[in-house]
C-alpha cells in the first residue's frame, strides 16, 4: 500500500469550497472586464475528499503546469499567467490566452489527456459572454473518463462510484511515481 500524501493540510467544509468557487466566478468577470477579447484558461486540481491542498498536492500541481505551459508554448499560443491561487481550498492558476477558443480547448483536453498526472487537472476554456466553459463535447470529443474505471468522470462522481480514500491512494500513487 502507497504512504497516503493526505495525512497533511486544512480539511476544507462544502462552504468554504463555495466560497471560493464565488471568489473564482468573480475574478473571471474581473478578468473579462478588463481583457474582453481574450480566452481566459483557468487550471486547477480535481481532489476527492477534505484535504485539498498540502505540499504534496502543490508538488503536484506546480509539476503539471509545467507540463501545460511547455503545451501550449508548443502550440503558439502566447499566454499569461495572472493570477496563481495557493489556499486551502487548493492551488490554481488563471492564464490570459491569445489564440482561437476551441484551439486553446483542444490543447487544453490533450493537456488532460497526456499522462496520469495530467489527468488530475481540470482546465477550463472560458470566453467573455458564454453562459460556461467550454466543453469537450462542444468540440466533438469524449466526456472526461474516471480515473479508476475509465467510465464517464461525472457518472462515477454523481454515483460516487468509488471511494474518497480510493481516489486518494490514486492520488497518492501518481505523487509517488512522477514527483517524488
Amino acid at each position: 500500500m502507497t504512504k497516503t500524501i493526505f495525512a497533511s493540510g486544512a480539511k476544507q467544509s462544502i462552504e468554504q469550497v463555495l466560497a471560493d468557487k464565488d471568489q473564482r466566478v468573480n475574478l473571471q468577470k474581473k478578468l473579462f472586464r478588463v481583457f474582453p477579447h481574450t480566452v481566459l484558461l483557468d487550471v486547477k486540481l480535481n481532489i476527492p475528499g477534505p484535504i485539498k491542498n498540502n505540499q504534496y498536492l502543490k508538488q503536484l500541481f506546480l509539476t503539471g503546469i509545467k507540463t501545460l505551459e511547455e503545451s501550449l508554448k508548443k502550440e503558439r499560443l502566447s499566454f499569461k499567467l495572472v493570477e496563481m491561487w495557493d489556499k486551502p481550498t487548493g492551488c490554481e492558476n488563471f492564464y490570459l490566452v491569445n489564440g482561437n477558443s476551441r484551439v486553446v480547448k483542444k490543447t487544453a483536453v490533450d493537456f488532460e489527456n497526456q499522462s496520469q498526472l495530467t489527468r488530475l487537472f481540470d482546465a477550463d476554456v472560458l470566453v467573455k459572454n458564454q453562459q460556461a466553459a467550454l466543453s469537450r463535447t462542444d468540440l466533438d470529443m469524449p466526456a472526461r473518463k474516471c480515473f479508476l474505471c475509465d467510465r464517464p468522470a461525472k457518472d462515477c462522481a454523481r454515483s460516487r462510484r468509488h471511494s474518497v480514500q480510493e481516489l486518494q491512494e490514486y492520488i497518492s500513487r501518481i505523487y509517488y511515481q512522477q514527483v517524488k
